[in-house]
């Protein structure tokens, strides 16, 4: 098993076996990269208020998220293209997922096909991630794919209309291995981030020709017409979005800022969690997802109102290290982080984090 003694000291160590143009890709951030750094920052500026004497000898870290247990309150969020990590791709985190029981959420632009993701974690929770194409025939054939799949929850992405500017990808022409495919797509799909046109990321160019920018609520209300699984919006910052979701019918929504790699400026999540929550009101389930490195983290956004969190690249950088067992290692790390800090901090089950326990 992957030895780790804190997940950013897997970053490095990733480095070293990833190409640097792939590396940039996962690793890196939109414009000056100031959100992606905000997003760890911004824990920092959060303290716990820990509470004494409350029998904190058994533990009790599971949860439900949308009505499916899961083991501990950290997901697997939609990230492309796991096959630049490691050949068994998606599978591989799939069942490192299903193993640690937790759910998995698979990116509508994966390297494994949803239905190959599926047939390699039969036991394991699924959620399929979508990006809504200009083409509609393609965006409603993927949900029908998805929900004959099994999957249990359709969790649409609405910050990104285009492409972030990712400075790091537009300096190294990113392209994707000429080994890797769009396994949900048709070849001249994939042919497109192979071969881009001209100078520049192959990704920004795949966005700008796909994906609709002229999404509205509407489109929400479409969505949810044709879906036989509750919908999850992710993306979401402002506090009047979150309400707005709700009234549009989704289940959830995960604040986010896409990992820092999309509108360079944005707060971090953590920063606008609280407030989100408000707007909600206990109408849909709250997720968030930006900068989870600690277990601390993870205890600060529940107490905050977070149903659970997901946490992202240190899963990649586990995958390229150790494969499935390397996304297991992290996922057990945090849990065990997490475990440790609810013992000190007074709390006996994820259920029962106080809102006092955070200072600001």
């Amino acid at each position: 098993m992957l030895d780790i003694l804190n997940l950013d000291s897997l970053e490095e160590r990733a480095r070293a076996l990833l190409d640097p143009m792939l590396f940039d890709y996962i690793d890196g951030g939109a414009a000056d990269e100031w959100t992606l750094a905000e997003n760890r920052a911004a824990w920092t500026r959060l303290q716990l208020l820990p509470r004494m004497l409350r029998g904190v000898a058994d533990r009790s870290l599971g949860t439900t998220v949308l009505g499916t247990p899961v083991s501990f309150p950290v997901l697997v969020p939609p990230m492309a293209f796991h096959g630049l990590c490691h050949l068994d791709a998606e599978a591989a985190t799939a069942r490192a997922a299903a193993a640690e029981e937790t759910i998995f959420v698979a990116s509508t632009v994966s390297n494994c096909s949803l239905e190959a993701i599926a047939e390699a974690s039969t036991t394991g929770a699924r959620w399929f991630q979508l990006y809504v194409y200009k083409d509609r025939a393609i965006t409603q054939d993927l949900v029908q794919r998805a929900a004959a799949a099994g999957y249990s929850a359709l969790c649409l992405t609405v910050d990104t209309p285009y492409g972030g500017h990712r400075e790091r990808d537009a300096r190294n022409s990113l392209r994707m291995p000429a080994h890797l495919a769009l396994g949900n797509f048709p070849p001249s799909h994939t042919d497109q981030h192979h071969h881009g046109t001209g100078h520049g990321s192959a990704l920004g160019q795949y966005i700008a020709a796909q994906w609709d920018p002229g999404l509205t609520w509407q489109d929400v209300d479409w969505l949810r017409s044709i879906a036989p699984m509750p919908v999850v919006i992710k993306g979401v910052l402002a506090p009047d979005d979150a309400a707005l979701c709700v009234e549009h019918g989704a289940a959830a929504v995960i604040v986010s800022n896409h990992g820092g790699r999309q509108l360079d400026s944005v707060p971090a999540p953590i920063t606008m969690l609280e407030a989100v929550c408000e707007a909600v009101d206990g109408r849909a389930e709250v997720l968030l997802d930006g900068g989870v490195r600690r277990g601390t983290d993870v205890l600060k956004a529940l107490a905050l109102g977070a149903r659970a969190v997901l946490v992202g690249r240190p899963l990649l950088w586990g995958l390229t290290l150790d494969g499935e067992q390397g996304v297991r290692a992290v996922l057990q790390h945090v849990r065990g982080e997490l475990d440790l800090a609810m013992a000190l901090a007074g709390c006996a089950s994820v259920a029962d984090v106080p809102r006092e326990l955070v200072l600001r």
